[in-house]
């Protein structure tokens, strides 16, 4: 497996969007909190978070193939199948079950990163560090915020890895609160 410092490097080569980027170190963040309550490899975890969509740039005009250039780049560093696997199953529309626990932990993560951030943004300081369950809970139901931060899956947290609703989006705050300079919040 390569050094995250690699990984990294590999990232600002293939994706100049500092928001996807953004993105990108947050799903790590979370990826590797999630490895430690689940007791799994956290490099490998947060790796597979961090380079998740190394193809978005590449594939946002096509989104039916997002992933599959990712998970070529990855196969050709020789990451470890389980992590390309999730790679190609993050993205729906490539009909990839999602079989691992790595896979829905990455599925599940995805779409909250966004969803936390943006919730953090409406606040008068627009800060991580003043952000609340209670406040993510309220826009949590307000579905035209952050639309795009799809609902039912950040819910698998409860079906797919056995963690309520409330623990998911705490975890998930609190990953993002340890790099909140990096992320500007």
């Amino acid at each position: 497996m390569i050094a995250r410092e690699e990984a990294f490097t590999l990232l600002k080569e293939k994706v100049k969007d500092e928001s996807l980027i953004k993105h990108m170190l947050a799903t790590e963040a979370i990826m590797r909190t999630l490895s430690k309550q689940f007791n799994e490899e956290e490099e490998k975890w947060g790796l597979t978070g961090l380079l998740h969509d190394i193809d978005y740039e590449e594939t946002k005009e096509t989104p039916g193939i997002h992933g599959k250039i990712g998970a070529e780049y990855l196969k050709n560093m020789g990451i470890p199948d389980e992590m390309v696997h999730a790679v190609l199953a993050h993205n729906e529309r490539l009909g990839i079950e999602r079989t691992s626990l790595l896979d829905k932990a990455l599925w599940a993560t995805d779409p909250v990163t966004g969803f936390i951030m943006a919730v953090a943004l409406v606040r008068p300081d627009r800060k991580l560090a003043t952000v609340e369950l209670r406040s993510m809970k309220k826009k949590f139901k307000e579905l035209k915020f952050a639309a795009g931060a799809d609902r039912e899956q950040i819910k698998s947290c409860e079906t797919e890895l056995d963690i309520p609703l409330d623990d998911f989006l705490e975890l998930g705050l609190q990953a993002l609160q340890g790099i909140s300079e990096e992320l500007g919040l």
